[in-house]
């Protein structure tokens, strides 16, 4: 791989507290000290692998084709889930095969297992593969090194699932798949199977204790704190409270049940 930008991205459940994040880029600069490192996020929530995969999803193709995403959130460091290098529509991800990656499956990508102990620091740390394997594999794939070169192509990521219909299309079944900073409610719904049910006529979005007869615009289109579904910035179905924290108002968990029901 060769590439122009120079970019290292970092999206870890790490916080800002450790010195964590710090080991990695060190590791980074000390191959390849011209890397430009740019953290995406480093506040992901704990060991939450959809909310990194959610993250990475809608920021990483934003970046310069040739960009490398190093991502660790990883609760599994240290068994048997495979470390990976996967190569989707130019840009670059280093990480866990544990959902991380499952968001960005949608287009085609190659997906290598990283056994290639040469590129990696001597003697790995069971707790610590984002410094010793993930942050030294991402130096090497930025400076030039092919993405063959680490290890065994391997066939599937791990994934997460879309939303689903239900009842003989008569309407989708889907879940929250993300609370972001502001409490509303992501879910795993995009807008395109929204459009197919209503294409149909009239329905009704149901999540928590809220029911919503139709899609709204934006926040705005229905009084303070209310709730309303809107089609987000990701093209995703989600449901807001107007100037509020849905998840609180509605007593809704990342993982809640979002159904979107044709009415005949």
């Amino acid at each position: 791989m060769s590439s122009d930008s120079r970019i290292i991205t970092l999206t870890t459940d790490f916080g800002t507290q450790d010195y964590y994040v710090s080991a990695m880029k060190a590791v980074i600069l000390g191959i390849i000290p011209e890397a430009r490192l740019i953290d995406v996020s480093n506040d992901i929530p704990p060991q939450d692998i959809m909310a990194g995969a959610w993250v990475l999803r809608n920021a990483a193709f934003l970046f310069p084709k040739g960009t490398v995403h190093l991502a660790v959130v990883d609760p599994g460091v240290g068994t048997a889930r495979r470390p990976l290098v996967v190569e989707i529509d130019g840009q670059y991800f280093v990480g866990p095969d544990n959902g991380l990656f499952s968001l960005l499956a949608e287009k085609e990508y190659r997906a290598f297992e990283i056994t290639n102990t040469d590129y990696l620091r001597t003697n790995p740390s069971n707790t610590f593969h984002g410094r010793d394997i993930f942050a030294p594999t991402a130096a090497h794939l930025l400076s030039g090194v092919p993405i063959e070169a680490f290890g065994k192509q391997i066939p599937e990521l791990i994934s997460y699932r879309w939303a689903a219909p239900i009842n003989d299309q008569e309407g989708i079944q889907g879940m929250v798949l993300h609370i972001d900073h502001y409490g509303n409610l992501i879910s795993n719904i995009p807008a395109e199977y929204i459009q197919e049910v209503e294409d149909r006529g009239r329905f009704k979005i149901y999540v928590g204790s809220a029911i919503m007869n139709s899609l709204s615009r934006t926040f705005a289109d229905v009084p303070d704190g209310e709730p309303a579904a809107i089609i987000g910035s990701s093209g995703m179905l989600e449901v807001i409270i107007n100037k509020g924290n849905a998840s609180e108002m509605l007593s809704v968990q990342k993982g809640a049940s979002i159904s979107v029901v044709s009415q005949k």
